[in-house]
């Protein structure tokens, strides 16, 4: 997984994880980011099936807002938090 920064939100490329890696990780990360980030970009991919954007797009965490897809790009989600 890789995690990069740009201004108020973070970009997270979870490719060829499994999705039990990629969920746990990706919880951790929402856990503990700071409050002055306000979305997590999660690039999933869309081409070698849906397993890692369907749970991607059902996460669950406190500081989750809303979880909408990218209108823009099919293999990637917007998480929105809260402060």
């Amino acid at each position: 997984m890789t995690v990069k920064r740009e201004k108020d939100r973070l970009i997270v490329d979870i490719h060829g994880m499994r999705v039990s890696d990629a969920q746990f990780r990706l919880e951790t990360l929402i856990a503990s980011c700071s409050t002055d980030v306000r979305a997590i970009c999660v690039i999933h991919g869309c081409n070698n099936g849906c397993a890692l954007r369907d749970m991607v797009r059902a996460l669950k965490a406190p500081r989750l807002l809303k979880v909408r897809p990218d209108y823009f790009n099919d293999g990637q989600t917007i998480l929105e938090l809260s402060r």
